[in-house]
């Protein structure tokens, strides 16, 4: 008989400690886990009462954070400090405490007052430890009999339910901790994509931001027309940062900067086995912006192909991996952005029609610098101030060398302005910038009035054809003197390869005839 009861008992313990183990690994709950756990033991360890203590490091006191058999009032008087009571010297000593009778035990304070009848309670203390560090208490009353279990076997569970406890704490601070720093860094992102911390007081750009405004707190696709450097994956991600989906990811994927192969595998993703070399199943963009934002920067650079099965995605909201038969379902709100001229294209061939009308329902045009010119002292004082205290500098603009910024037609837009800043930043020998430390293509008054030249001329002449042909002329020279290697004409030039391309092309420049 005593056998069997003893059998029965270690089966309720080994039952008990499972459930504790599961339930403290079913969320990051904390007070209602540890409020769970409580229960379990009681009902299976017929503990009377129960209390987890975490220590609160601020304020170095144990306080109840969850209990069973006590009230709330009682919960609420339940705090010690290291030393005081029984609760309080475990904790201290870091070592358990049974109390075969706590009438008998001067020590036992019985603050929580939730005990009238002390007289024939037994009182289990463990301390909450991990590795060497102490993180609170665990305490147990029960009516103890000897038919019923030992000492021993209840001290054994409660040591193990203590030590999963003690695991599950210190997960859940480091998960406390990770949650509160992603909600600070979505803070930050939230206010740094803020309508007004974009920078220009134009009426273009204010038109521009009317309508970003407008749409944000929808879910309507957006499509971003305008050239190169005008800001539209910023634009894009200020509409998802001032959405409701802001607290999902905004993922972003540059359709030019993937090879044609690929592009399906990078939107949609790809099944384990699908090809040679698939050895694990890829997830797509499209399920990484589940309940966020998808960017599809360069759409017009999407193969024909591809274009179906996008098409498909925005009408239908599903796909299906590279190698699965099955659907996915998927919430995205989608914002695409190009520089070419899509209805061009659609006409031409090379974009399909239904595709363009799907994402061309709320069309923003972003426009290019040089027709917001008033904007560009904002720009010049903003990006200068970030690139001062990024290199630790004091540079600034004179009248003359601003002007030329302002004067300046600025093909690359605001990223060829921001570039030009942080080079002046970076390679100034002085604090203050002037017109003949500008790049030649910048520097416009000092060209206009460079040795040789007819200056009565220039003055009745159309001012841009003037300082145009003066750029071809440069751009020739800097290539033969560079061995028309175009890495450093463009250099020598102060712009970028790709913008030395780009007026080559402009100015229909014979790169064999010279």
């Amino acid at each position: 008989m005593v056998a069997m009861q003893m059998g029965m008992r270690k089966n309720q313990e080994l039952h008990a400690i499972l459930d504790v183990s599961r339930v403290l690994t079913a969320s990051f709950d904390l007070r209602d886990n540890l409020h769970e756990a409580m229960q379990i033991l009681s009902s299976r360890l017929e503990m009377q009462r129960g209390c987890v203590f975490l220590l609160d490091s601020a304020s170095q006191a144990l306080n109840i954070v969850a209990a069973h058999g006590l009230s709330r009032e009682e919960i609420k008087r339940g705090r010690y400090f290291s030393g005081e009571g029984i609760v309080g010297q475990v904790l201290e000593n870091r070592a358990p405490m049974f109390i075969p009778n706590i009438g008998d035990e001067p020590k036992f304070l019985n603050k929580t007052a939730s005990r009238p009848d002390k007289s024939g309670i037994s009182f289990f203390c463990i301390p909450i430890m991990l590795e060497d560090n102490a993180l609170g208490v665990i305490s147990a009353d029960r009516i103890y009999s000897e038919a019923h279990g030992s000492v021993d076997d209840d001290l054994r569970v409660l040591q193990i339910v203590a030590s999963l406890i003690a695991q599950f704490v210190k997960l859940y601070e480091h998960f406390k901790r990770k949650e509160d720093e992603l909600g600070q860094l979505r803070q930050q992102l939230t206010e740094r994509f803020n309508l007004p911390n974009i920078i220009g007081e134009s009426r273009e750009l204010q038109r521009v931001l009317k309508s970003i405004k407008k749409v944000a707190a929808t879910d309507t696709t957006v499509l971003l027309l305008g050239e190169s450097g005008t800001g539209k994956e910023l634009i894009a991600q200020t509409l998802h940062y001032q959405s409701a989906r802001a607290v999902n990811s905004f993922v972003a994927v540059n359709l030019a900067a993937l090879p044609e192969n690929l592009i399906e595998a990078e939107l949609f993703g790809v099944e384990r086995g699908a090809y040679t070399g698939a050895t694990a199943r890829r997830v797509g963009r499209f399920e990484s912006a589940h309940k966020g934002t998808l960017f599809l920067d360069e759409i017009g650079e999407l193969p024909l192909a591809s274009q179906v099965k996008l098409l498909r995605v925005l009408q239908e909201r599903s796909f299906e991996r590279i190698g699965s038969s099955r659907s996915q379902s998927v919430d995205v709100r989608v914002v695409a952005a190009t520089n070419r001229d899509l209805e061009g294209e659609v006409r031409r061939g090379n974009f399909r029609e239904d595709l363009y009308w799907r994402l061309n329902v709320v069309p923003v045009v972003l426009p290019p610098l040089r027709e917001r010119r008033e904007d560009i002292p904002l720009l010049t004082a903003y990006y200068l101030q970030k690139f001062n205290r990024v290199y630790g500098q004091s540079v600034r603009l004179d009248e003359k060398a601003l002007a030329a910024l302002i004067q300046y037609r600025w093909p690359g837009n605001v990223r060829e302005l921001a570039n030009t800043i942080e080079r002046f930043v970076i390679m100034a020998d002085k604090d203050v910038v002037g017109l003949d430390d500008l790049p030649s293509n910048l520097a416009v008054e000092r060209m206009i009035t460079a040795p040789g030249m007819d200056i009565s001329r220039s003055r009745n002449d159309d001012l841009g054809l003037e300082v145009q042909n003066l750029e071809k002329k440069r751009i020739i020279k800097a290539l033969q003197d560079n061995n028309f290697v175009q890495n450093r004409a463009s250099l020598a030039l102060g712009i970028t390869p790709r913008q030395l391309g780009y007026r080559i092309k402009k100015y229909q420049i014979d790169l064999r005839k010279i």
